[in-house]
Protein backbone atom coordinates (compact mmCIF):
# COMPACT_ATOMS: atom_id res chain seq x y z
CA UNK A 1 0.00 0.00 0.00
CA UNK A 2 1.13 3.20 -0.94
CA UNK A 3 0.82 6.80 0.59
CA UNK A 4 1.18 10.21 -1.07
CA UNK A 5 1.05 13.51 0.92
CA UNK A 6 0.72 16.56 -0.91
CA UNK A 7 1.88 19.80 0.77
CA UNK A 8 4.59 19.51 3.18
CA UNK A 9 4.26 22.85 4.97
CA UNK A 10 3.62 22.74 8.93
CA UNK A 11 0.66 20.14 8.95
CA UNK A 12 1.88 18.23 5.86
CA UNK A 13 5.32 17.63 7.34
CA UNK A 14 3.99 16.87 10.57
CA UNK A 15 2.25 14.01 9.05
CA UNK A 16 5.11 12.97 6.92
CA UNK A 17 6.96 12.53 9.72
CA UNK A 18 4.50 10.30 11.75
CA UNK A 19 4.04 7.97 9.32
CA UNK A 20 7.85 7.82 8.75
CA UNK A 21 7.87 6.65 12.75
CA UNK A 22 4.43 4.33 11.97
CA UNK A 23 4.51 0.95 10.86
CA UNK A 24 1.89 1.11 8.83
CA UNK A 25 4.06 2.16 5.87
CA UNK A 26 7.25 1.18 4.63
CA UNK A 27 9.54 4.81 3.85
CA UNK A 28 9.55 3.54 0.02
CA UNK A 29 5.90 3.11 -0.18
CA UNK A 30 5.65 7.19 1.64
CA UNK A 31 5.57 10.07 -1.62
CA UNK A 32 6.44 13.92 -0.11
CA UNK A 33 5.30 16.05 -2.62
CA UNK A 34 5.67 20.08 -2.85
CA UNK A 35 7.09 22.98 -4.50
CA UNK A 36 9.66 23.56 -2.23
CA UNK A 37 13.04 22.23 -2.87
CA UNK A 38 14.45 22.16 0.07
CA UNK A 39 11.67 20.15 1.79
CA UNK A 40 11.70 17.82 -0.40
CA UNK A 41 15.16 17.58 0.46
CA UNK A 42 14.92 17.48 3.54
CA UNK A 43 12.10 14.52 3.20
CA UNK A 44 14.74 12.68 0.61
CA UNK A 45 17.20 12.33 3.08
CA UNK A 46 14.26 10.46 5.64
CA UNK A 47 14.21 7.69 2.97
CA UNK A 48 11.02 8.32 1.48
CA UNK A 49 10.06 9.31 -2.10
CA UNK A 50 9.72 13.29 -3.04
CA UNK A 51 9.00 14.90 -6.38
CA UNK A 52 7.58 18.37 -6.77
CA UNK A 53 5.10 17.18 -8.89
CA UNK A 54 1.42 16.64 -7.60
CA UNK A 55 -0.02 14.37 -10.32
CA UNK A 56 2.64 12.15 -10.44
CA UNK A 57 2.78 11.80 -6.57
CA UNK A 58 -0.84 11.43 -6.82
CA UNK A 59 -1.31 8.93 -9.48
CA UNK A 60 1.12 6.34 -7.87
CA UNK A 61 -0.51 6.53 -4.22
CA UNK A 62 -3.56 4.02 -3.18
CA UNK A 63 -4.33 6.79 -0.07
CA UNK A 64 -4.12 10.46 -2.07
CA UNK A 65 -3.19 13.14 1.10
CA UNK A 66 -4.02 16.91 -0.12
CA UNK A 67 -2.61 19.10 3.00
CA UNK A 68 -2.41 22.48 1.86
CA UNK A 69 -3.63 26.01 3.21
CA UNK A 70 -7.64 25.91 2.61
CA UNK A 71 -7.67 28.36 -0.25
CA UNK A 72 -5.33 26.57 -2.00
CA UNK A 73 -7.27 23.07 -2.21
CA UNK A 74 -9.47 23.44 -5.21
CA UNK A 75 -5.96 24.37 -6.99
CA UNK A 76 -4.60 21.12 -6.00
CA UNK A 77 -6.95 18.75 -6.50
CA UNK A 78 -8.49 20.32 -10.18
CA UNK A 79 -4.57 19.87 -11.33
CA UNK A 80 -4.56 16.25 -9.94
CA UNK A 81 -8.61 15.30 -10.89
CA UNK A 82 -6.87 13.38 -14.50
CA UNK A 83 -4.93 11.43 -12.19
CA UNK A 84 -7.23 9.93 -9.60
CA UNK A 85 -8.85 6.68 -9.68
CA UNK A 86 -12.35 6.65 -7.42
CA UNK A 87 -12.18 2.46 -8.06
CA UNK A 88 -8.80 2.05 -6.69
CA UNK A 89 -7.54 5.45 -4.17
CA UNK A 90 -8.77 6.73 -1.27
CA UNK A 91 -9.05 10.71 -1.31
CA UNK A 92 -7.93 12.56 2.23
CA UNK A 93 -7.94 15.91 2.42
CA UNK A 94 -6.63 17.63 5.53
CA UNK A 95 -7.06 21.73 5.68
CA UNK A 96 -9.72 23.48 7.97
CA UNK A 97 -13.48 24.94 6.55
CA UNK A 98 -13.27 22.76 3.28
CA UNK A 99 -16.25 20.97 2.96
CA UNK A 100 -17.24 17.70 1.06
CA UNK A 101 -19.94 19.19 -0.88
CA UNK A 102 -17.18 21.71 -2.58
CA UNK A 103 -14.43 18.83 -3.10
CA UNK A 104 -16.86 16.74 -4.87
CA UNK A 105 -17.99 19.35 -6.43
CA UNK A 106 -14.27 20.13 -8.08
CA UNK A 107 -13.39 16.47 -8.58
CA UNK A 108 -16.78 15.37 -10.03
CA UNK A 109 -16.63 11.68 -10.54
CA UNK A 110 -13.50 11.88 -10.36
CA UNK A 111 -13.57 11.76 -6.90
CA UNK A 112 -12.45 8.80 -4.66
CA UNK A 113 -13.92 7.99 -1.36
CA UNK A 114 -13.23 11.03 0.74
CA UNK A 115 -12.14 11.28 4.47
CA UNK A 116 -11.48 14.94 5.60
CA UNK A 117 -9.23 14.84 8.69
CA UNK A 118 -7.96 17.22 11.43
CA UNK A 119 -5.21 16.28 13.01
CA UNK A 120 -2.74 18.53 15.24
CA UNK A 121 0.90 18.78 15.03
CA UNK A 122 1.87 16.56 17.70
CA UNK A 123 0.83 13.88 14.49
CA UNK A 124 4.96 14.30 14.46
CA UNK A 125 5.20 12.98 17.84
CA UNK A 126 2.57 10.15 17.25
CA UNK A 127 -0.06 11.84 20.44
CA UNK A 128 -2.14 13.64 17.81
CA UNK A 129 -5.59 14.05 18.98
CA UNK A 130 -7.23 13.23 14.96
CA UNK A 131 -10.82 14.02 13.93
CA UNK A 132 -11.61 11.85 10.94
CA UNK A 133 -14.91 12.64 8.63
CA UNK A 134 -16.11 9.54 6.18
CA UNK A 135 -17.78 10.96 3.17
CA UNK A 136 -19.03 8.40 1.77
CA UNK A 137 -16.76 5.56 2.40
CA UNK A 138 -17.19 1.92 3.41
CA UNK A 139 -16.87 0.52 6.37
CA UNK A 140 -13.25 -1.09 5.31
CA UNK A 141 -12.14 1.85 3.93
CA UNK A 142 -13.00 3.86 7.18
CA UNK A 143 -11.32 1.00 9.62
CA UNK A 144 -8.17 1.25 7.31
CA UNK A 145 -8.13 5.02 7.59
CA UNK A 146 -8.92 4.77 11.63
CA UNK A 147 -6.18 1.93 11.94
CA UNK A 148 -3.76 4.87 9.96
CA UNK A 149 -4.07 7.61 12.38
CA UNK A 150 -4.99 5.90 15.39
CA UNK A 151 -1.26 4.39 14.96
CA UNK A 152 -0.29 8.62 15.47
CA UNK A 153 -2.24 9.12 18.72
CA UNK A 154 -6.00 9.02 18.94
CA UNK A 155 -8.76 9.02 16.31
CA UNK A 156 -12.52 10.17 16.71
CA UNK A 157 -15.24 9.42 13.74
CA UNK A 158 -17.74 11.82 13.98
CA UNK A 159 -19.44 14.07 11.20
CA UNK A 160 -18.88 17.39 9.19
CA UNK A 161 -21.06 18.98 11.51
CA UNK A 162 -18.57 18.71 14.27
CA UNK A 163 -15.46 19.07 12.34
CA UNK A 164 -14.94 22.72 13.10
CA UNK A 165 -15.78 22.04 16.98
CA UNK A 166 -13.10 19.48 16.47
CA UNK A 167 -10.48 21.67 15.08
CA UNK A 168 -11.16 24.68 17.65
CA UNK A 169 -10.87 21.87 20.60
CA UNK A 170 -7.76 19.85 19.54
CA UNK A 171 -6.03 21.61 16.49
CA UNK A 172 -6.54 24.98 17.85
CA UNK A 173 -6.35 23.32 20.89
CA UNK A 174 -2.71 22.10 21.21
CA UNK A 175 -1.79 26.04 21.07
CA UNK A 176 -3.97 26.81 23.60
CA UNK A 177 -1.95 24.43 25.81
CA UNK A 178 1.38 25.91 25.02
CA UNK A 179 0.15 29.11 25.74
CA UNK A 180 -0.74 27.84 30.00
CA UNK A 181 2.63 26.24 29.64
CA UNK A 182 4.03 29.72 28.59
CA UNK A 183 1.92 31.18 31.26
CA UNK A 184 2.73 29.19 33.78
CA UNK A 185 6.80 28.82 33.04
CA UNK A 186 6.74 32.52 33.33
CA UNK A 187 5.15 32.41 37.00
CA UNK A 188 7.93 29.89 37.58
CA UNK A 189 10.24 32.08 36.96
CA UNK A 190 8.66 35.16 38.97
CA UNK A 191 8.69 32.63 41.85
CA UNK A 192 12.64 31.81 41.52
CA UNK A 193 12.91 28.96 39.30
CA UNK A 194 15.14 29.43 36.02
CA UNK A 195 13.05 29.86 32.59
CA UNK A 196 14.03 26.14 31.27
CA UNK A 197 13.38 24.65 35.28
CA UNK A 198 10.09 26.28 35.08
CA UNK A 199 8.91 25.32 31.84
CA UNK A 200 10.30 21.45 32.85
CA UNK A 201 8.18 21.47 35.88
CA UNK A 202 5.46 22.57 34.06
CA UNK A 203 5.48 20.35 31.19
CA UNK A 204 5.97 17.11 33.63
CA UNK A 205 3.49 18.70 35.85
CA UNK A 206 0.90 18.62 33.26
CA UNK A 207 1.71 15.18 31.56
CA UNK A 208 1.22 13.95 35.45
CA UNK A 209 -2.43 15.55 35.29
CA UNK A 210 -3.24 13.49 31.65
CA UNK A 211 -2.01 10.46 32.78
CA UNK A 212 -3.62 10.65 36.04
CA UNK A 213 -6.81 11.19 34.84
CA UNK A 214 -6.53 8.59 32.10
CA UNK A 215 -5.65 6.15 34.32
CA UNK A 216 -8.12 6.83 37.33
CA UNK A 217 -11.20 7.78 34.54
CA UNK A 218 -11.93 10.85 36.86
CA UNK A 219 -13.81 14.00 35.98
CA UNK A 220 -11.20 16.64 36.36
CA UNK A 221 -13.42 18.47 38.73
CA UNK A 222 -13.34 14.80 40.84
CA UNK A 223 -9.61 14.98 40.64
CA UNK A 224 -8.88 18.38 41.58
CA UNK A 225 -10.82 18.03 45.04
CA UNK A 226 -8.50 15.37 45.68
CA UNK A 227 -5.70 17.93 45.55
CA UNK A 228 -7.64 20.58 47.64
CA UNK A 229 -7.80 21.04 51.71
CA UNK A 230 -10.23 23.59 53.10
CA UNK A 231 -8.28 26.44 53.44
CA UNK A 232 -5.47 25.18 51.75
CA UNK A 233 -3.27 27.48 49.00
CA UNK A 234 -4.45 25.06 46.18
CA UNK A 235 -7.85 25.68 46.53
CA UNK A 236 -6.88 29.94 47.12
CA UNK A 237 -4.86 29.55 43.85
CA UNK A 238 -7.50 28.00 41.88
CA UNK A 239 -9.68 30.72 43.33
CA UNK A 240 -8.10 33.30 42.22
CA UNK A 241 -7.79 32.39 39.20
CA UNK A 242 -11.40 32.06 38.29
CA UNK A 243 -11.53 35.39 39.44
CA UNK A 244 -9.72 36.36 36.68
CA UNK A 245 -12.24 34.60 34.32
CA UNK A 246 -9.96 31.29 34.00
CA UNK A 247 -12.69 29.07 32.98
CA UNK A 248 -14.34 31.49 31.02
CA UNK A 249 -11.73 32.99 28.84
CA UNK A 250 -10.77 29.31 27.72
CA UNK A 251 -14.90 28.60 26.58
CA UNK A 252 -14.81 32.16 24.86
CA UNK A 253 -11.49 31.25 23.08
CA UNK A 254 -12.47 28.10 21.87
CA UNK A 255 -15.72 29.85 21.05
CA UNK A 256 -13.96 32.44 18.91
CA UNK A 257 -12.00 29.64 16.82
CA UNK A 258 -15.68 28.61 15.21
CA UNK A 259 -15.98 31.99 14.18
Amino acid sequence: MKISVIGAGAMGGATVEGLIKGQQFKNEDITVSDPSQAVVDKFAKMGVSVTTDNKLAAGTADIVCVVVKPWLVERVLTDIKPELDPKKQILIVIAAGVSSESIKGWLGENCPPLFLIIPNIAIAEMASMTFIVPCGTTQQQTQLVQNIFDEMGTSLITDEQHLASGTTLASCGIAYAMRYIRAAAEGGVELGFKADDAKKIVMQTMKGAVELLEASGLHPEAAIDLVTTPGGVTIKGLNEMEHAGFTSAVIRGLKAGLK
